[in-house]
């Protein structure tokens, strides 16, 4: 069921991706809109996810949703997409050609589906349960990096909440000296995806939210990696933090950040 299902979504993803292409040749900076402290919104955000809702309701008519932008409100007895339209708005709204559409399905409290589409590079990373992962049609794995010393790794930048912040830096700082560098691309989709196929061998942040980084979770797992809280527990949608690592830097990267969080 789940991998035509997958094949499905790709397809809603990549059509929803080159709706998002189209209108970055035309976006202008006064339609930008504000949710809230530094978080951006535009007319594409959400038509982008009126599209794929739509697509998907005739896909699962039973399945519920969390999206980004709240264009439905539904949730499912048993199923539910989660959902971010673009994966990167601020990238996106400045030219940055870093974004992505996100889309994930929930079995229960079981992530069963995953799709990553990055628009710019056209690359699609997606699993479904007991599969491999791939990208574009490829299968792929996570990297065999045994050491934070020999990684390299990936992060996020809190935008509004930065309670956090003095413990972030210190723990950014400590890293940054012990491994090959530090990126921060501004799409956790992308950065999850990443992970996957090996071009990040870990990568961690805070503040972040389900339809952030469900579809990567997945992906990850199914490409061999780990995806873990900072405690080193499973449960990541509701703790709002996630630590995801090729499975052979877990450990050390845990104990790295127990110091700070």
């Amino acid at each position: 069921m789940f991998e035509q299902l997958t094949q499905q979504v790709i397809t809603v993803a990549k059509e929803a991706g080159a709706f998002i292409r189209e209108q970055r040749k035309t976006f202008s900076p006064d339609q930008i809109e504000f949710k809230g402290l530094n978080d951006l919104v535009s007319y594409v955000d959400k038509t982008a996810e009126q599209m794929i809702v739509a697509a998907l309701e005739k896909l699962l008519p039973e399945a519920g949703f969390l999206t980004e932008e709240k264009t439905i409100n539904r949730t499912g007895e048993r199923y539910n997409w989660i959902i971010d339209p673009l994966d990167g708005t601020t990238n996106f709204i400045h030219g940055l050609p870093v974004f992505s559409v996100s889309i994930a399905l929930q079995d229960g409290e079981e992530l069963v589906l995953g799709v990553v589409y990055e628009i710019n590079q056209d690359e699609c990373f997606y699993a479904w349960q007991g599969s491999p992962a791939y990208l574009n049609g490829v299968e792929i794995k996570v990297s065999a990096a045994g050491a934070i010393s020999n990684s390299l790794l990936a992060t996020g930048f809190p935008y509004y909440d930065f309670t956090k912040q003095p413990a972030y830096i210190a723990l950014f700082t400590e890293l940054m000296k012990s491994c090959h560098g530090l990126r921060r691309l501004g799409s956790a989709a992308v950065d999850l995806a990443y992970t996957a196929c090996g071009r990040f061998d870990g990568y961690y942040e805070y503040n972040l939210n389900a339809w952030d980084v469900a579809a990567g979770i997945l992906i990850v797992r199914q490409a061999g990696g780990d995806v873990v809280n900072f405690k080193g527990g499973n449960e990541i949608l509701n703790t709002r933090e996630l630590l995801a690592t090729n499975g052979k830097i877990t450990g050390e990267m845990l104990e790295t950040i127990a110091k700070y969080f």
